[in-house]
């Protein structure tokens, strides 16, 4: 549930959010493609989303149950998944270089990882990195925890601290297909400080190492950095995640996560 700090952060942070937004969809390139998750490239987003997309698996296949690992992370990445994570978002890129990826949420239980849902997703345009830089339209490849979710729309029953802003709202000169983009958003805590808003601009590895990289809301194609999926996964996401089982994202490129 909707937390008091987050229930107030939305008018704390709805000038600094302006910035932000500004920050991480302006300049060069914004201008009929947008940009967010470093600072320039291409907009992400939903035009409209409402609903899922074509493959998509809300209930996830129940067969794949009770499993020892998560599938297909390797040894150096899931030695990296604190010991108290139980709620994992894995994010499986198709290749190095390919913006198109899958999101799958599992679940630990007493008896091992459930799949919960699976979804289809966009990551950078570029692929993926291990040492991402601002502007270089590739998603951080890692392990990072999930603490801070908001949007333009109220709070769908989030209970990760929530904050509504308009100030997610993407500029006016993005092009037309990003009005929905932000509608939902979780923060993935790469460059910033867990525990604020989504719309905090702090970057406390410097600018020129990116932030503002979120799961947000879908529009078909790839994205700066964030991974983005069809509202109604968003929707799901925002419902599932448990600050109680310190939720976390694994992403990268299929090859690399199973090293």
């Amino acid at each position: 549930m909707r937390t008091a700090a987050g229930a107030t952060r939305a008018v704390a942070v709805a000038a600094a959010g302006l910035v932000l937004v500004a920050g991480c969809g302006g300049g060069a390139g914004a201008r009929g493609g947008g940009a967010h998750g470093s600072g320039a490239g291409n907009a992400e987003g939903a035009k409209g989303g409402d609903g899922a997309r074509a493959g998509e698996r809300p209930g996830g296949p129940p067969a794949a149950t009770h499993l020892a690992d998560i599938p297909d992370v390797g040894p150096a990445l899931r030695s990296r998944i604190p010991a108290g994570a139980r709620q994992v978002v894995a994010v499986y890129g198709k290749g190095a270089d390919s913006p198109d990826a899958t999101v799958v949420l599992y679940d630990k239980g007493a008896k091992g990882w459930d799949r919960k849902g699976s979804w289809p997703a966009h990551n950078g345009r570029r692929g993926w990195t291990a040492d991402h830089h601002e502007g270089d339209q590739r998603s951080p490849f890692g392990v990072f925890s999930l603490t801070d979710a908001g949007g333009v729309l109220a709070d769908p029953g989030a209970r990760l601290p929530y904050t509504r802003s308009a100030a997610f709202t993407p500029p006016s000169y993005w092009s037309e297909n990003t009005r929905h983009d932000f509608d939902y958003v979780v923060a993935i805590n790469y460059n910033r400080v867990p525990g604020t808003s989504p719309l905090d601009p702090i970057r406390p590895l410097g600018q020129s190492k990116g932030g503002g990289v979120w799961l947000h809301l879908d529009h078909g194609t790839g994205t700066s950095a964030c991974v983005t999926v069809a509202k109604s996964a968003m929707t799901a996401l925002l419902r599932a995640l448990d600050p109680a089982r310190h939720p976390v994202v694994v992403m990268g490129d299929r090859d690399r996560l199973s090293s």
